[in-house]
């Protein structure tokens, strides 16, 4: 079954009987879920397990956010508490090498934790740089506010998720670190030069443009394109995110609900396909906001479709096994140094 050049999010812990209508006729390529769809354990496999019959493949994507820190969907007693990134770069200032192995078994724990209820995507790493000044959206989200730590300790994270069977999505390209308006309200409008941007924000994501999927930002980079936002902008889509970072996998669009993008939720999906995006990353369960989305997009077709074929399958090609207790023992004593 073809799927469409979309991605879901759903209202509760359960699908409404016009849910599963609806997706079955307008067939996203995968679905994210938040913490409003979290509920007990059995109820949460039941429903993504009910959201893979619908996509029509077990490996149907499910996504979700989870980082650590701020930004963790399931919690205890679903799964532990972890630090946000920053934790992981105080240690890198440290102990580089325990740094590393912390960000990689992050990643690896994630896997075992959101594997565990059917999660085969994870919006992990977050590569915006830290930068002093800017919004709290990123923050301690942040790893570091040196391109090449941030670089190291993502692509650790990144591996560690892949190991565990999961697709990491890295965000938020170009980069998100200098906004200073929270894109979840309003449009960040970024001032710095291009050459700027090349030579920081930019350089985590040009170390890991062979991960298989990434996340756009909603901030309108004013020397690069003065008039739209990266999502809906061909030119810092093709310019700077395909051609300079050389990023060739899938691209999906941060949340088309978030307020940093104003107009039709129809016309706003239409042009973030058109500008360059694979897919439309549509969050609130909204129903009337959703088919708006699914009438827009096409279908997942030529180089999306290559693109969102490999990002499926990329985490399953990389599972390795391994034993979760010793791994948590190493994740403890290492984290212990910065506790």
């Amino acid at each position: 079954m073809q799927s469409k050049a979309w991605i879901a999010g759903c209202a509760g812990k359960r699908l409404s009987a016009d849910e599963k209508a609806f997706f079955a006729d307008e067939r996203p390529f995968g679905f994210i879920l938040f913490g409003r769809n979290i509920g007990e354990a059995g109820e949460l496999r039941d429903l993504i397990a009910e959201l893979k019959e619908i996509g029509g493949r077990a490996t149907t994507p499910v996504l979700v956010d989870q980082e650590g820190g701020r930004v963790q969907r399931l919690r205890p007693p679903l799964a532990p508490s972890y630090p946000p990134a920053a934790v992981l770069g105080a240690l890198h200032a440290a102990e580089p090498e325990a740094a590393e192995r912390a960000a990689w078994l992050t990643g690896r724990l994630f896997a075992f934790d959101l594997a565990a209820y059917g999660f085969n995507f994870d919006c992990l790493p977050c590569l915006d740089l830290h930068v002093g000044g800017a919004t709290k959206a990123i923050g301690d989200r942040a790893y570091a506010a040196a391109p090449d730590v941030v670089a190291r300790l993502g692509g650790a994270a990144a591996r560690g998720l892949a190991a565990g069977g999961l697709t990491p999505v890295m965000k938020h390209l170009p980069g998100h670190g200098r906004a200073t308006m929270d894109s979840h309200l309003h449009l960040p409008r970024v001032e710095a030069t291009r050459a700027e941007l090349s030579a920081s924000d930019i350089q985590p994501f040009r170390a890991l443009n062979d991960l298989p999927a990434a996340m756009t930002a909603h901030i309108l980079f004013k020397d690069i394109d003065a008039t739209a936002p990266t999502t809906l902008s061909a030119i810092v889509i093709e310019d700077v995110i395909r051609e300079e970072i050389g990023f060739d996998g899938l691209l999906m669009t941060d949340d088309m609900s978030m307020k940093a993008l104003e107009g039709d939720m129809g016309e706003l999906s239409r042009r973030a396909i058109a500008a360059g995006c694979d897919l439309a990353l549509h969050c609130n369960g909204d129903m009337a906001e959703m088919r708006k989305v699914a009438g827009a997009v096409p279908e997942l077709d030529g180089k999306a479709a290559l693109r969102a074929e490999a990002a499926e399958v990329y985490g399953p090609a990389r599972l390795e096994p391994a034993d979760e207790a010793a791994l948590r023992e190493d994740y403890a004593r290492l984290t212990s140094l910065v506790a």
